[in-house]
């Protein structure tokens, strides 16, 4: 009789830790997806303020007609961008034609004097903040769930369980270098 109450109890107590282990993982993926919808959600957040944007800096830069359709485009090509590694790609697209207009901009005194143009960028750089942040907190989620899944004990259960692991959001090559414009 006291067997079968010790074998009871050590199933009990294995049962709960692979369901602790189980309910970490999933805990940690849902992080994950949080995140991911953070950064989605100031990616459109971006997305909604370009159009202003590019319609105010085309009334000063009318020759700078390449760059402001490089913005267009990568707007639009963030905006069908349906998985979260086309929208990570997206975005540095976006991010490295933003900071070209915003290059640009900088010869333009009359353009950087207007004070739609100056709030449309204060928020748009408020934007990019947030964008950041979300990048940073979505990569340190990431980073907890694949130490979860890659490490012992979890790495057993998350074979069984069938957690993959996640990519985080990299910086493109293109978008760690400063835009250079030449007149």
């Amino acid at each position: 009789m006291v067997v079968i109450v010790i074998i009871i109890v050590v199933v009990v107590v294995l049962a709960c830790i692979v369901a602790g282990i189980y309910n970490n993982m999933v805990t940690l993926r849902n992080r994950i997806d949080n995140a991911w919808q953070n950064i989605d959600t100031q990616l459109q957040r971006r997305n909604d303020l370009i159009p202003n944007l590019v319609e105010t800096v085309k009334g000063y830069a009318t020759h700078e007609k390449g760059t402001l359709e490089a913005v267009v485009n990568a707007r639009n090509a963030a905006l069908s961008a349906q998985t979260p590694d086309a929208k990570m790609a997206a975005d540095n697209v976006l991010t490295g034609a933003l900071r070209q207009l915003f290059a640009v901009a900088e010869a333009y005194p009359d353009l950087k004097a207007n004070a739609n143009f100056t709030q449309l960028q204060d928020t748009l750089e408020d934007t990019e903040n947030k964008v950041s942040y979300a990048r940073q907190s979505y990569n340190d989620c990431v980073l907890n769930y694949n130490n979860a899944i890659q490490t012992f004990p979890g790495n057993i259960f998350a074979g069984i369980f069938q957690f993959r692991e996640r990519q985080g959001f990299e910086a493109a090559e293109a978008s760690r270098q400063a835009p250079q414009v030449k007149f």
